[in-house]
């Protein structure tokens, strides 16, 4: 059984057709822009990441040294859990608000990211409540992650970041080329430039 879009269901009860809602033209008209701007901020937060790392096995910086890029000029970005928690904050609402564009494997793989970065907000979560309650995990110095019991932090960051984005890198690639199933499902304005097999 397919589910009825809600717009439909409304029209239907009501007799008064209404404009499609914010969530459904963002997977719909909207899809190929929202998930160019939200992948903009995926690669620049990549790109913090990656920059951290050269400074540190490249450069051979001190960690506390290594802040990235915006954290050079802005050095308590680094050690906002707020920042931390609202970049994984914004990941999951992505994955959530533009899961429904998706049609056959792209969303598999897309719901493949999308669990791994409940996790990874979960973590994050899990930092910041210890950053405002000042009671740290496992009596540690600094909020700690469960996976930061056996990760250093960077390290794991970087994995964490790096498991998210290979799926959604997968979904996205084979979201622009459906085979001959998917494509006819395909309800998006990703349809314009994808090439079906």
């Amino acid at each position: 059984m397919t589910e009825e879009p809600l717009e439909d269901v409304m029209t239907a009860h009501t007799g008064v057709e209404r404009p499609p809602s914010l969530l459904t033209r963002i997977n719909t008209v909207h899809h190929r822009a929202a998930l160019n701007l939200f992948m903009l901020v995926v690669v620049a937060h990549w790109a913090e990441h990656v920059v951290q790392a050269v400074q540190i096995w490249v450069l051979h910086w001190p960690r506390p040294q290594a802040r990235g890029l915006l954290g050079i000029p802005f050095p308590w970005l680094i050690s906002s859990e707020w920042l931390h928690y609202g970049y994984a904050l914004v990941m999951l609402a992505g994955l959530v608000l533009l899961r429904r564009g998706f049609t056959g494997r792209a969303r598999t793989w897309w719901n493949i990211a999308l669990g791994i970065q409940v996790w990874h907000h979960f973590e994050h979560l899990l930092l910041l409540l210890q950053a405002l309650t000042g009671t740290y995990l496992a009596g540690r110095a600094v909020p700690t992650s469960l996976l930061q019991l056996v990760l250093p932090r960077v390290e794991l960051h970087l994995f964490y970041n790096a498991v998210v984005f290979v799926p959604m890198v997968v979904a996205m690639y084979l979201h622009l080329h459906p085979n001959r199933t998917e494509f006819p499902a395909m309800d998006c304005s990703c349809r314009e430039v994808a090439h079906a097999r």
